[in-house]
């Protein structure tokens, strides 16, 4: 059976802090690829766009997720035709995300028949490049919010909400994405941990990138992103539609008093898993959460049972 070269670790990363964190232009749009990160697989665009249609270029020899971050009613093309309806939402605040994947690098046209009161419905779309992995769907995949699995994890001031659209489970080939809330005050990403090397089957080599977004769109949060030896130790102040690369290291997240915090989380790797080590100082607090109430605030977005 093939399978893809899994290898030992991340590729070494020299980005500075100011490269780890993207901000978006003027229009809202953003992209990168594997170059400017400086890691094998993972690419993300940011598409905002009005009314009509909106054109996803194609990608040879890709698979790709298409989340619906803003816009309701959404249809999907692709160039033979094919046709795919999504219910999607007005933010990622009301409701769970729609979503298609794709096998291939297919070219693909967006049209949403209600975009949201500002005007501007928003897709994102994060892509890998294929693998000889056996057991990957040959045809796309619609995720509508009755499909996502809700998960609330954590305890105490640590609980907050991760929202499965492609989990290992799904048959992807690299990619992997989830949604996460974390309510006001509240820590996530925690304890801190990292899979920047492959050491099954507790860790594994994934690639990841945090795009935020907040009920408030003036709000802010914290991200670290650091090493055991802390030969990186960055610190951001990220705002909504700001994007953070993780090549390696812990990547702890605290959302500020007063606002709840969104991100997306895309991943690409060799191995289907979130496999992961926490930091050793800080991995006991995991043993407290069986005594500890969750924080009856989450989940934010409730799961739904219709389609």
């Amino acid at each position: 059976m093939p399978e893809p070269t899994i290898h030992p670790r991340a590729l070494p990363s020299d980005l500075t802090d100011d490269d780890l964190h993207i901000r978006p232009h003027s229009d809202d749009h953003l992209a990168f690829g594997p170059e400017q990160a400086g890691w094998r697989y993972l690419s993300y665009v940011v598409h905002p766009f009005g009314q009509g249609r909106h054109a996803i270029p194609a990608a040879t020899d890709r698979e790709a997720c298409v989340v619906v971050q803003s816009g309701r009613n959404v249809t999907i093309t692709d160039d033979e035709g094919r046709s795919w309806s999504l219910p999607g939402r007005d933010s990622v605040f009301t409701d769970l995300p729609s979503a298609l994947w794709v096998p291939d690098g297919r070219r693909l046209t967006v049209q949403t028949a209600d975009p949201p009161a500002d005007g501007m419905s928003v897709v994102v779309v994060a892509r890998a490049p294929r693998s000889p992995r056996d057991g990957v769907a040959t045809e796309p995949i619609a995720i509508l919010p009755s499909d996502v699995v809700v998960e609330t994890r954590g305890a105490g001031n640590a609980t907050r909400q991760v929202s499965h659209i492609i989990a290992p489970s799904f048959p992807a080939d690299r990619l992997e994405v989830v949604e996460v809330y974390t309510p006001s005050g509240n820590w996530s990403s925690w304890p801190p941990h990292k899979h920047d090397v492959d050491a099954m089957p507790g860790e594994a080599v994934l690639e990841e990138i945090y795009h935020y977004q907040f009920r408030r769109p003036e709000a802010w949060a914290i991200q670290r992103v650091y090493r055991d030896d802390r030969s990186r130790d960055a610190m951001f102040e990220v705002r909504h539609g700001d994007v953070v690369i993780v090549p390696d290291g812990y990547h702890p997240f605290a959302a500020t008093h007063g606002d709840d915090a969104y991100y997306l989380n895309a991943l690409a790797g060799d191995r289907r898993t979130m496999a992961c080590s926490f930091d050793p100082d800080l991995d006991w607090v995991r043993a407290t959460w069986a005594d500890m109430p969750m924080d009856p605030r989450v989940p934010l977005v409730p799961p739904r049972s219709d389609g």
